[in-house]
């Protein structure tokens, strides 16, 4: 006849008993969130593919004028969360294509430069794997449901190099002012640029601590919280006004 467990002998095994129950589901409780609820892969940066086969810009054309955002631009954030003391497995990663804006360019000796643009991203619309965190940021951190726009205006000119009108990948750098929860700081973004006759293609980031913009890490019952730098990505697509 096979042995049934043994009983405590005592109330100071009972309590061991208990005590190491409640361990075993607070630990697979813990485990639930942290490789379920938490995302195990997240988007990766946005970022302009260097093709091997290029198509130039065509002869004649003309780059100066006004260009406006079309349709597959998107914007959001990239942070990265943790579970009390761990890192989660990957980023946290919210984006919309709730973006409007234009940049105006003049061209010289096939040199084209952007002489002024402005962007307006509605970020109470950013949208992620999991809606309790869309929820959480309309109160916390970027607190959208305060401040639901963030913007960017150029404030110097920039120019584009010579050899994106081959239809190359090209690094440039836009200085402007960037707001986010209602605080404007002038910043240096760097860029991914790329031409072709009837599209400027324009890929950049930026990472700041949050207390650069007035923000306080968000923080759900100091359980599930975010390391103390946030990062601003976007793409955007501009064609001819």
């Amino acid at each position: 006849m096979a042995r049934l467990p043994r009983r405590p002998r005592s109330k100071r095994g009972l309590l061991a008993v208990i005590s190491g129950t409640v361990a075993v589901v607070v630990v697979a409780a813990f485990a639930l969130i942290y490789f379920v609820i938490f995302p195990t892969s997240s988007p990766p940066p946005f970022g302009l593919t260097a093709s091997t086969k290029t198509t130039p810009v065509s002869s004649g054309t003309q780059l100066a004028g006004r260009w406006t955002i079309a349709a597959g631009s998107q914007a959001g954030y990239r942070v990265r969360e943790k579970l009390a003391f761990l890192p989660a497995i990957s980023d946290a990663v919210g984006r919309t294509s709730a973006i409007t804006g234009e940049a105006t360019s003049t061209e010289s000796n096939a040199v084209l430069t952007a002489t002024a643009a402005s962007f307006v991203i509605d970020v109470y619309m950013l949208k992620s794997n999991e809606s309790l965190r869309d929820q959480h940021i309309h109160t916390i951190g970027l607190q959208s449901a305060t401040y639901p726009k963030a913007t960017f205006v150029l404030a110097t000119p920039l120019t584009v190099p010579a050899n994106a009108l081959s239809g190359r990948v090209v690094d440039a750098t836009a200085t402007g002012v960037l707001t986010i929860h209602g605080t404007a700081k002038r910043v240096s973004i760097p860029l991914q640029i790329r031409l072709s006759s009837s599209r400027i293609q324009a890929v950049g980031s930026f990472t700041f601590p949050w207390g650069e913009f007035n923000m306080t890490a968000p923080s759900v019952g100091g359980f599930v919280s975010v390391t103390d730098r946030a990062t601003m990505e976007f793409e955007l697509d501009l064609r001819r006004a």
